[in-house]
């Protein structure tokens, strides 16, 4: 079963379990939120339990349903409240639900959650390393793995994500694309750190976990290296055979938000690979991957 059916990873997870040559044995449920109000804990239950008893063999249900309006989520009380709900309540109710009918869980998550290392130490993050989430969104989501791994203390997979972008929906690398013919030159944020994940390279990784022996736990799953929203774009910039230079850096205070955001939040792999899984491809051939794939990410 795939929750979230209809976003970007959603679309990635169903259209790689349900391609020509996966496991035809492969019984596949996808719900996006018109299917599935993942925060009902009457139709929770109710979706689960009709899924697992129609299948056969191991159940493993793929969460990829949040709420990301981050800055919003800051300054209006209803959008708190709704990330509250899809990103604490409804992993809880969707996680006591397979419980109950002895299914996993593979529950995605970002790298909000994570604090700064010490002394500002720069090193790729891993699972055990410091949590210090800022803002709703952040600690909804750190409150979602929490309830997760309660529930599912044996049949838990959390899996920390970030710099997600997907060929649907809007994105950072489709807002360069169009800002490169809108703008002569662009100011991007170049003292925040991070991994960009291509969303169908995450989707496969989650699959792989889904179907995997590795035992309960948490990993971080990222595109490999390291860059910043500066470099993301004039990688995307070079992608469309424009002049990266016309990208200029600037710092996190030129641009304040309502949400805070992470300074580094570079992911390592060490705990994906320590359950025997590959890791995502580097995050420089992944975009560039992504945008020969689906060409019209550079549309704008």
């Amino acid at each position: 079963m795939v929750t979230g059916a209809g976003g970007a990873l959603g679309s990635d997870l169903v259209a790689l379990l349900t391609a020509p040559g996966a496991p035809p044995t492969d019984s596949v449920v996808a719900l996006a939120r018109a299917d599935l109000d993942v925060t009902d804990d009457g139709a929770v239950r109710g979706a689960v339990r009709a899924w697992a008893g129609a299948g056969e063999g191991p159940a493993v249900l793929v969460n990829a349903a949040a709420y990301t309006a981050v800055d919003r989520a800051e300054t209006d009380p209803d959008a708190a409240a709704a990330a509250w709900a899809a990103n604490a309540d409804a992993p809880g109710l969707l996680a006591r639900a397979c419980a109950e009918v002895g299914a996993a869980m593979v529950h995605v998550s970002t790298d909000y959650v994570l604090g700064p290392l010490p002394d500002g130490v720069r090193r790729p993050l891993e699972p055990g390393d410091p949590l210090g989430p800022q803002g709703v969104y952040a600690r909804s989501k750190l409150a979602g793995e929490e309830r997760v791994r309660a529930a599912l203390p044996d049949a838990h997979h959390v899996v920390r994500t970030a710099w997600v972008y997907g060929a649907t929906g809007a994105n950072f690398v489709r807002t360069m694309a169009r800002l490169a013919r809108e703008r002569d030159t662009l100011d991007v944020v170049d003292d925040q750190h991070g991994s960009p994940t291509w969303s169908a390279d995450l989707a496969a990784g989650l699959v792989a976990l889904a179907r995997s022996p590795a035992p309960a736990g948490t990993r971080h799953a990222a595109g490999g290296g390291a860059t910043t929203w500066c470099g993301l774009a004039r990688a995307v910039f070079a992608e469309l055979g424009a002049d990266p230079e016309r990208v200029r850096p600037c710092d996190t205070a030129a641009f304040p938000r309502p949400a805070p955001r992470p300074a580094w939040s570079v992911l390592g792999d060490a705990s994906w690979r320590a359950a025997g899984l590959a890791p995502l491809p580097p995050w420089r051939d992944a975009l560039h991957a992504a945008v020969t794939r689906h060409p019209d990410l550079l549309l704008g």
